[in-house]
């Protein structure tokens, strides 16, 4: 089928009708056969109350409020829930409610029965709206005289069948390879879903192979080539010209096809700082709806495969668009000014022409880091850049206030970068735009990019503001609240390890409570991974509505009283990223917006008047009077942020962030394959009642011990102390504790380390009759 249901109500409103016709020509529909694949599918949404479809009148969006939009996710063990877009309560799914639906598709989900207090409310699937599973990995089986598919990834709860053909692919003993399946027909009624194989997949082929493993088990390996489109070039008009101001790149990355970053510029002011953000003019260079545009949209997002890149940009676009020490650029610029606790107490947004003065690497700041303050020599690393080294201690200070007020106002930073192994390239770094993770990464002064995140999140706080007051759509990121069952099992882990944690009957300590606890620890780390479960996934949503204010409102407060008690608040503020434009298609979106203000946006109520109001300037709302914008140029801004197509957005960030962690996950296990016959101390990171886990290695790769595998006494769970405790021998396994390990086997496939623990050398009641007792480490990350 050309398109999916997702694509077909992306076309349909609920005020203004559709008709059939209009939609086929959309969907580019030209032949007889998929225009009567679009009546049955719009015939079965009609039953399903999900369109109203008038012959006379065309076709609407139905209410349909007993429909709830949401992603699956399954288990392995077979429990399924669908994920709300709207942020309500998972409804949990039973296997013969799933109608075919499998892990990770969209779908249209009736609740059958309301949840508890504490349980959950359960539903069945309704209608499939996208199916994330266009291909998958797996290897062949022949079962009852049939040729299947069984797919690597457990989530997947089904078989593919397959043409008698493919019995080529039969695995040999041991395994050497897996096979790529491409679906050719989903599941429907008693049919089961068929397929065929589309190419072997090595499994000891190296690194590119290991990449291409994991690239087509996210479906990301066969990506449309780009449109042959080089960009527009920006607009002269209107920008101001800051060449003469030496801006710094700051920059990690080292791949060369790695995304374009901002380039800033920090001064001393009033005792705080004045900053720049200057982010590449790519909105500019990308006209809205054209081929370019909508193959950007597909894409989503820059994805770094450690040692190379996805880009999003097209190659033109990304060099047209790149900063180059000398070189003059065009710019989408903030001047922002940070006061000595963190706070913004003014911006101005701009075009801008700049040119670079310098770029700053990590073996920059590592020499100014080891360089002695009152030293008169400059080492060799930093001549090229001596001119700019006290901005860069400008910048250093100024990173380091907006870090303290945002931990100040509630921001939760914790430390758990991945391990500094060659194999992972630029994923050893920072994300500069910082929202890699659902917290804050700490300050690394010794990372460029690191350096980088505050200043952009400061930026994006800016611009978040400033599109509020003018009411103009967005899309921004919402952080979601810490889960206070999880917190309250890290304190119980706390106060088993006697730091000084008090409970009380009121609730679970909140999450800034935990990590100043936490903090000064001996077992930070593992305390702080074990915290990082409490935060959900962040998620993008939609401000494009336009708020209606009541004119003869008492209590509606003053423009710039409004302004103010946001200001007040910033960093609660959500996020509205827009200065990585390279990096993600939602920067692109809001820079968009921001382009339209400064270049479209009426600066006075008509050309009679003389004086013209600086839309980019705070608090500027305070005297506007008049409409931003033609009634056509604002349903333009508002149609790219709806909330069916943020969904779409926030499903390509998930199959990002799946990928990352993947890629991670099983350089971690080549990593740990020279240990195999070794013997080795891991510490225990987590205990749970079915086991505990250990980090082994230098790289701290993680794993599941089972109980069952702890052979030499009955061990029992201490959820109040959280920890595991032998019934003869009384020996605890708690979180912190060292245990001795010998590693037996490495499985990258399946990211599971094989151990045995050593007998303890100052005690013989923990070892069993032979000595030891055997273990089965699992990687937390299975691919």
């Amino acid at each position: 089928m050309k398109f999916t249901v997702a694509d077909l109500l992306d076309q349909l409103s609920i005020d203004a009708p559709t008709s059939t016709a209009t939609l086929a020509k959309t969907l580019k529909l030209s032949n007889n056969n998929e225009k009567q694949t679009l009546d049955l599918a719009l015939n079965a949404l009609q039953r399903l109350g999900v369109i109203d479809h008038q012959e006379d009148d065309g076709i609407r969006l139905g209410g349909h409020p007993d429909l709830i939009e949401a992603r699956l996710r399954c288990s392995s063990k077979g429990f399924c829930f669908a994920i709300r877009d709207d942020g309500g309560d998972d409804i949990y799914i039973r296997d013969h409610q799933l109608n075919h639906a499998w892990n990770g598709d969209r779908v249209l989900v009736r609740i059958t029965r309301d949840g508890g207090r504490r349980r959950s409310p359960e539903g069945g699937v309704q209608c499939i709206l996208e199916r994330s599973t266009t291909t998958l990995i797996g290897q062949v089986e022949r079962q009852d005289n049939q040729l299947l598919a069984i797919p690597l990834d457990d989530r997947l709860l089904t078989t593919i069948r397959l043409p008698d053909q493919d019995a080529e692919h039969l695995p040999e003993d041991p395994p050497t390879s897996l096979v790529e399946v491409r679906v050719d027909r989903y599941p429907v009624a008693q049919y089961a879903a068929e397929g065929h194989v589309a190419r072997p997949l090595p499994l000891n082929g190296g690194a590119a192979a290991d990449r291409d493993l994991l690239l087509t088990k996210a479906g990301l390996h066969d990506r449309p080539a780009a449109p042959r489109s080089s960009g527009k070039a920006p607009s002269a008009k209107g920008r101001v010209n800051l060449t003469s101001q030496p801006a710094l790149i700051l920059r990690s990355w080292s791949v060369m096809d790695a995304p374009e970053l901002p380039a800033i510029h920090v001064e001393a002011h009033a005792g705080g700082s004045r900053l720049w953000v200057h982010a590449p003019a790519v909105s500019e260079r990308i006209g809205a709806g054209n081929s370019l545009d909508l193959w950007l949209r597909d894409r989503g997002e820059a994805i770094c495969l450690g040692e190379t890149w996805q880009p999003l940009l097209s190659a033109s676009v990304n060099k047209a668009s790149r900063f180059g020490v000398g070189n003059s650029s065009d710019a989408v610029s903030v001047r922002m000014d940070i006061s000595a606790e963190g706070d913004l107490t003014d911006w101005e947004f701009m075009l801008s022409t700049i040119q670079p003065a310098a770029s700053i690497q990590p073996d920059h700041l590592k020499a100014v880091a080891q360089r002695k303050p009152k030293a008169r020599t400059v080492p060799a690393v930093l001549k090229p850049i001596k001119d700019q080294l006290s901005q860069i201690e400008t910048v250093l200070f100024c990173a380091r206030c907006l870090t303290e007020g945002e931990k100040r106002r509630g921001a939760i930073q914790l430390n758990l970068k991945p391990p500094a192994l060659d194999a992972l390239g630029d994923l050893v770094w920072s994300d500069p735009s910082g929202l890699r993770h659902r917290w804050l990464d700490e300050l690394d002064v010794a990372d460029p990019q690191s350096i980088l995140q505050p200043l952009l999140r400061a930026a994006h706080r800016a611009w978040g503001l400033h599109a509020t007051s003018l009411d103009l759509p967005a899309i921004q990121l919402l952080r979601g609240q810490p889960d206070d069952s999880v917190l309250t099992d890290v304190a119980k882990t706390a106060v088993a390890l006697d730091l000084p944690l008090e409970l009380d009957d009121d609730g679970s300590p909140s999450a800034i409570e935990l990590l100043d606890v936490i903090a000064k620890a001996d077992h930070r780390r593992v305390l702080e991974q074990q915290l990082s479960h409490a935060f959900p996934d962040n998620s993008f949503v939609s401000v494009s509505e336009k708020v209606a204010v009541s004119e003869d409102s008492d209590n509606a407060p003053e423009p710039q009283e409004a302004t103010e008690a946001v200001l007040t608040t910033a960093s609660q503020t959500p996020l509205t990223p827009w200065t990585c434009a390279a990096l993600r298609y939602v920067d692109l979106i809001n820079q968009q917006v921001l382009v339209s203000l400064l270049q479209d946006g009426k600066d006075r109520p008509t050309v009679r008047h003389k004086n013209r109001l600086a839309l980019g300037q705070h608090g500027c709302a305070d005297n506007l009077t008049w409409p931003l914008f033609t009634a056509s140029q604002e349903d333009k801004l508002r149609s790219v942020c709806t909330d069916r197509f943020v969904q779409r957005l926030n499903s390509r960030r998930r199959q990002g962030q799946e990928l990352e962690r993947d890629l991670i996950a099983m350089v971690k296990a080549r990593s740990a394959e020279p240990l195999v016959n070794s013997e080795v101390m891991g510490q225990i990171s987590g205990v749970q009642s079915y086991g505990f886990f250990v980090e082994v290695g230098d790289t701290s790769v993680e794993g599941l011990v089972h109980v069952s595998s702890l052979n030499d006494d009955w061990y029992e769970y201490r959820s109040r102390q959280n920890r595991l405790v032998g019934r003869k021998n009384r020996r605890t396994y708690q979180l912190g504790d060292a245990v001795r390990v010998k590693v037996i086997k490495v499985d990258v496939l399946r990211n599971q380390i094989d151990l045995e623990v050593l007998p303890d050398l100052t005690s013989t009641d923990a070892a069993g009759a032979d000595g030891h007792a055997p273990i089965t480490v699992m990687l937390s990350d299975s691919i």
